[in-house]
């Protein structure tokens, strides 16, 4: 009887806390109160914010979350956990794309890297592949996925390498240098500039058992 009793009262406990979560949930609206319930609720449970590309996320998560207008929501039970998706912004961000091949100016004299860009701009403009090249000769970790950036919005790279895809069109091939890293670059736009929907989600799991 008494473990019935026990039962009886932890089951709407345990919907009154749910309750609570949902409400308090419902009413965050910017990405500030977002980050701050994220960080109150951090080590408790599983809550974190993060950013959806409708260009670079492709799982059915993702597609079911764009369909969502913003303030919405998204509830995932399992046996064992309840995780929550709340829409917090949705937007379109213009982002650009390029390729590139880069250059260590600390390894390699700028007279030698030159000669280099030279010669492997006019093997491009024979027809050679870029990617190509870029496996090739790149000294950083892009060759291995051939110099491709992927789509990038404002503000994620160096200034002065975003100017110069601005400035260019789709198609150019430009060298850029950027002295005080001694960053030196062969740079193709391979893009149009384009929005790209985004969406901020808020993440919150919460154990059920």
């Amino acid at each position: 009887m008494k473990q019935l009793l026990a039962l009886l009262f932890f089951i709407p406990v345990l919907s009154f806390s749910q309750d609570s979560l949902e409400q308090e949930l419902d009413s965050i609206s910017t990405t500030e109160e977002a980050k701050t319930f994220a960080k109150t609720h951090k080590k408790a449970n599983k809550s974190k914010l993060y950013t959806f590309n409708k260009e670079k996320h492709k799982t059915r998560l993702a597609d079911d979350l764009f369909k969502l207008s913003k303030g919405a929501k998204k509830v995932v039970k399992s046996e064992d956990k309840t995780t929550y998706y709340k829409i917090i912004d949705k937007e379109n961000v213009l982002h650009y794309r390029a390729s590139y091949i880069y250059f260590d100016g600390n390894k390699m004299s700028l007279e030698d890297i030159n000669k280099k860009r030279a010669k492997i701009m006019a093997q491009y403009k024979q027809g050679y592949r870029f990617d190509a090249l870029a496996k090739l000769h790149s000294m950083d970790i892009s060759a291995n996925r051939g110099g491709d950036l992927g789509w990038f919005p404002e503000g994620k790279m160096h200034p002065e390498f975003e100017e110069a895809i601005k400035n260019h069109n789709t198609n150019d091939i430009f060298t850029l240098d950027i002295e005080e890293g001694k960053w030196y670059y062969i740079v193709l736009k391979t893009y149009d500039a384009k929005p790209i929907e985004e969406i901020t989600v808020l993440k919150y799991t919460e154990a059920t058992d």
